[in-house]
């Protein structure tokens, strides 16, 4: 479904990804764990064509991407629906407005199926319906988290992109967004790609992890297989999912 192959991204003499190999299967939960400024971002904007790599290749379903024109890239980023960091809603416009805003920008669809797909993907992600009228600052910061999810459904993505999701969440709120995720996930049988760097979330709903440091894999498998992991970061990301743990 994704592929990585030796993927090098620079920003002048700094490189930031040192030729990342990985490839994420269809209908997979697939984390990328690492600290801030290992690269984590940088491959998904990479993958959606936001940024270019200076060496390796990039697959989607068996389609080379990386050195797409813009044009060309247009099909391929309506395959992928990005949910970033902040819930980045429009405050002018209502939660409905929003939801739809990407169907109204990019698709010619008549009205009663935009109303449709905003109500069915409102209520996946547990907005009620009563809410949508409302502007995004009279609702919380979580709640505007799953107007954003709703908002990146609505355009039926294949591929979900998700750019720490539970940053700035309290515990309860995380909880709910990881089930979410993988609900959606399962549901919809997208494939999703998470950037994190919270360990105890993936070893929940992840498929599968990798790792990076300083722009390289340094380690990758299942839940199961980090949790034996002797690498010296993984050890640290699991020392402090087992210190909260005791904590609670």
């Amino acid at each position: 479904m994704i592929q990585f192959k030796n993927v090098v991204k620079r920003f002048g003499e700094r490189t930031i990804l040192k030729g990342i190999s990985f490839e994420v299967k269809k209908g997979e939960i697939l984390f990328i764990l690492g600290t801030s400024g290992t690269g984590k971002s940088v491959s998904l904007k990479s993958l959606v064509g936001l940024l270019r790599p200076e060496e390796g290749e990039i697959y989607i379903d068996d389609q080379r991407v990386d050195q797409l024109t813009e044009e060309e890239y247009l099909p391929i980023r309506k395959k992928c629906g990005m949910v970033f960091q902040h819930p980045a809603l429009f405050d002018s416009l209502s939660i409905y407005e929003n939801i739809a805003f990407g169907l109204r920008r990019h698709y010619d669809l008549p009205e009663k199926e935009v109303k449709e797909r905003v109500l069915r993907c409102s209520g996946l992600v547990n907005i009620n319906a009563e809410l949508l009228e409302l502007l995004p600052q009279s609702i919380s910061y979580g709640m505007q988290k799953r107007v954003s999810l709703a908002r990146t459904l609505a355009v039926e993505p294949e591929i979900l992109l998700f750019d720490e999701p539970t940053t700035g969440l309290d515990p309860i709120t995380t909880n709910t967004v990881n089930e979410l995720i993988f609900d959606l996930s399962r549901e919809l049988k997208t494939t999703s790609l998470v950037v994190s760097h919270d360990m105890g979330c993936a070893l929940n709903i992840a498929d599968r992890i990798i790792v990076l440091d300083q722009g390289n894999v340094v380690d990758q498998g299942t839940p199961e297989q980090l949790r034996k992991s002797q690498v010296a970061l993984t050890k640290d990301f699991l020392a402090e999912v087992l210190e909260n743990e005791s904590v609670n």
